[in-house]
């Protein structure tokens, strides 16, 4: 197992301080605020520890109020809504210096059969056929920004293979569009809990950064203030994150300092295993002055 997707499982795996309580930490990575997909998972996982493992999580809801802060523990706080006969019902609330960051609904469910019908996977290059993370660093590490050297010298748990490298090495306007191939960096437990929280981790990167296509512009950009606002995620079938996933996405609208992209996930043999939605801030900043959310 790698060192990162240790670090990801450890980080995934709530401590638990009271009935409806547990404590959840941020890895040392330097970053100054935590990584939304961190507390996208966490919540995840807080609200499945309180849910029978028979049902799986098919839907999430989620709003970002604040910055993590990466030094202090976050502590997640679970409200039983509903324990229905198919479905249960779970809002989480993460609270960090006494105030809440982010508040999220989730619905589980039991297996059920029924009628069945998905959207083909688009013709893409293969993973394969693509330059790997390590191969595209040691091309392009030397002539990038300092943030963005740092973001990929980093060892990270999730791989990722864009299909279409313009977008990081020019600021040139394209169509707001994007197909991102990603997976685990190593082997993780055979638990659908753990894939689905390890999934909600992974849907937040790139997903905001395909809303600033149309404008030449990407998510490391000095004159942005860029931050997510909102994530809705739904489990469509089973997840393997150890094997490659296609994340396809599409940014309908940017307008009111705000950017909203959609997400659909296939897994590496075409089968339609998860979507996601996603409105960002993505605001101009005004040199004279701080802007925050």
């Amino acid at each position: 197992m790698s060192k990162a997707v240790k670090t990801l499982l450890s980080t995934l795996d709530l401590e638990p301080i009271e009935v409806n309580l547990f404590r959840g930490i941020s890895p040392k990575v330097g970053w100054q605020r935590v990584f939304g997909g961190q507390v996208i998972g966490q919540a995840l996982v807080a609200a499945q520890r309180t849910v029978k493992a028979e049902r799986k999580v098919h839907s999430l809801h989620g709003y970002f109020m604040r910055p993590g802060d990466p030094e202090n523990p976050i502590i997640y706080e679970v409200d039983r809504i509903r324990d229905g006969g198919s479905f249960t019902t779970r809002r989480v609330v993460a609270i960090q210096h006494g105030h809440a960051i982010f508040s999220m609904s989730a619905s589980f469910q039991i297996e059920e059969g029924g009628l069945e019908h998905a959207i083909d996977m688009p013709d893409v290059p293969r993973p394969e056929q693509l330059a790997s993370e390590k191969e595209l660093a040691e091309q392009f590490i030397d002539h990038a920004p300092e943030n963005v050297r740092k973001y990929w010298q980093r060892e990270r748990p999730i791989e990722l293979r864009p299909t279409d490298l313009t977008h990081y090495i020019s600021r040139k306007k394209l169509p707001p569009r994007q197909h991102v191939w990603f997976r685990a960096t190593g082997p993780l437990p055979d638990n659908p809990a753990v894939q689905a929280a390890v999934l909600a981790y992974a849907s937040d990167m790139t997903l905001l950064d395909t809303s600033l296509y149309a404008h030449g512009r990407a998510v490391f950009d000095p004159a942005l203030q860029v931050a997510s606002l909102d994530h809705a995620m739904w489990f469509h079938r089973p997840i393997n994150m150890e094997k490659w996933h296609l994340y396809t996405q599409d940014s309908p609208n940017a307008s009111g300092a705000r950017g909203f992209t959609r997400g659909s996930i296939y897994s590496e043999d075409g089968e339609l295993v998860a979507s996601a939605a996603q409105e960002g801030l993505i605001r101009l900043r005004d040199p004279a002055h701080k802007s925050s959310t």
